[in-house]
């Protein structure tokens, strides 16, 4: 092991879309990277070569289904194996996909909330210890949808829910050592199914800001509660262009 002076992030999901963003946001600003991925190892792979080639050895790749609570405490054991400690956890992977009442099952159970609730919490119990000692610091993607409803997605709003509330519980589980606060995106990336374009139009119509937002907004976002929100925590910061607004 060759311990990093540089902070260390943990993020999973990190392979695609908004998980790659905020991988490379936080590159970008100087952390050691640990990219985490369930089933995308050629674009994991791909992400780490492009962060190394900017600062050698600083991406680790893990995979692990965030339903393994074995493979979760893993993970953070590779890290501090590679880079001697972590700084920050980013429990950003989610599964999403609707669950009508009368066609939802245990797997549509088990797939929304391994990847929202159960990982997220187990993934931070393994980490909080050398959380602690770096006093580092936690951010969950959260989402509007765990405390309004979503028509069909009952499953995902009651694991979004716990996901809000995991945020607001390990803030004084793990306080004053680890601050633990939460981002709520609004329209940055559509779900690659699932998602008309007359549905998407409505809500466009009822953001404020009337227009998509960016990956980097989220990821900077992250960024921001991470690095430098030295006396917020517990908190869920909306980055939505004022889509609450109108809900």
């Amino acid at each position: 092991m060759n311990p990093s002076t540089n902070p260390v992030a943990l993020v999973t999901g990190a392979a695609r879309r908004v998980g790659a963003a905020i991988t490379r946001h936080l590159h970008a600003h100087g952390f050691e990277v640990v990219i985490h991925h369930r089933a995308s190892p050629t674009e994991a792979a791909a992400l780490a070569a492009q962060l190394d080639s900017r600062r050698a050895a600083s991406a680790l790749v893990v995979q692990a289904d965030l339903g393994d609570i074995a493979a979760l405490q893993g993970i953070v054991d590779a890290t501090i194996a590679r880079f001697g400690h972590l700084d920050a956890l980013v429990n950003n992977a989610s599964a999403f996909h609707p669950t009508p009442i009368g066609r939802a099952t245990g797997d549509d159970w088990a797939a929304l909330f391994d990847s929202n609730a159960k990982g997220p919490f187990f993934l931070a119990q393994a980490a909080a210890p050398h959380l602690r000692s770096a006093g580092g610091a936690i951010v969950n993607l959260v989402d509007v949808y765990g405390d309004r409803p979503l028509r069909e997605h009952t499953i995902y709003s009651m694991a979004k829910a716990a996901n809000a509330m995991l945020v607001k519980s390990l803030a004084v589980e793990l306080g004053p050592e680890v601050r633990v606060n939460g981002v709520s995106p609004g329209a940055i990336l559509w779900p690659e199914a699932g998602k008309s374009e007359t549905a998407k139009a409505a809500m466009l119509a009822k953001t404020a800001l009337k227009r998509v937002g960016s990956p980097d907004d989220i990821a900077e976002a992250v960024r921001w509660l991470l690095q430098d929100a030295r006396y917020t925590t517990g908190q869920i910061l909306a980055v939505d262009g004022g889509r609450l607004l109108n809900l």
